[in-house]
């Protein structure tokens, strides 16, 4: 699944590339709004909230403005394409097609979440959302609050659910347990200094949205992370052997863990 910073990419991307343009087509490839037609509209913006992506239009009759809301889950991505461009990815996977005045389209694949809704009714969709990392809305007090409020949940579920901190992922959560010595199993309370742990997500999602592929301070080339898809390889701080596992809040939600057993000692 994307992270964060990964969305805010693919938001500033399609911004880019169609804020204040006009739609000449609009294909919605779902059933529920397979006959919604919004040529003619214009595009207002497009953000990222925490995982969710928004693009927001204007009618060009004075209509009550409306927001495509999608999410990307495991598979999917929105791609830009310039007039006549071929798609990278197979058609019958589009999920959404916006083409502008100038030729310049957005293709939504696989999307995991795709709806329209009235954009004074995003709160339905995003409201139960905690502080965004990369959002106007960040508030580090809020989001330590949020992880507080359980100390005995495992500080690896704590990061991963969306109404405590918006845009961590299972990459970050496995780097951020690393960074902070605490095996993710062991509970928030066991976190030494979790707003330096909050500050730490703040700053590496800060960091790579900038980038074309997420680090987190490894070292070299082929170090991107510190733990994440390191299993069996040497600990980049002790040499210890990096060892994998799962975790989640049950068998259907169950995520990869990685750590190292000296670093992290498991609770």
């Amino acid at each position: 699944m994307p992270e964060g910073d990964n969305v805010w990419q693919a938001a500033t991307r399609m911004h880019a590339a169609l804020a204040r343009k006009r739609l000449t087509q609009s294909d919605f490839r779902v059933p529920a709004f397979a006959t919604l037609d919004l040529s003619g509209w214009t595009v207002l913006e497009v953000i990222s909230r925490g995982k969710h992506l928004l693009h927001r239009v204007a009618s060009p009759d004075s209509a009550a403005p409306l927001s495509i809301h999608s999410h990307l889950k495991m598979e999917g991505s929105w791609q830009v394409y310039g007039p006549g461009e071929r798609w990278r990815k197979p058609a019958h996977t589009a999920r959404a097609v916006l083409r502008a005045e100038d030729g310049i389209s957005a293709v939504g694949f696989s999307l995991g979440v795709l709806e329209v809704i009235p954009t004074a009714e995003e709160d339905t969709v995003v409201g139960h959302l905690g502080p965004d990392l990369l959002g106007p809305d960040w508030d580090p007090g809020q989001a330590e609050a949020n992880l507080r409020a359980q100390p005995d949940r495992a500080v690896g579920l704590a990061l991963l659910d969306q109404r405590n901190l918006a845009g961590i992922g299972n990459i970050y959560r496995n780097e951020l347990c690393f960074l902070a010595r605490v095996h993710p199993a062991a509970p928030v309370s066991a976190v030494r200094d979790l707003p330096a742990l909050i500050a730490t997500a703040k700053r590496l999602l800060e960091a790579n949205k900038a980038r074309s592929r997420n680090t987190t301070g490894g070292f070299g080339p082929r170090n991107d992370s510190w733990v994440y898809g390191r299993a069996g390889r040497p600990c980049l701080r002790c040499h210890t052997r990096i060892e994998h596992g799962t975790l989640g809040e049950d068998l259907q939600r169950e995520r990869d863990i990685y750590f190292c057993p000296r670093c992290q000692p498991v609770p």
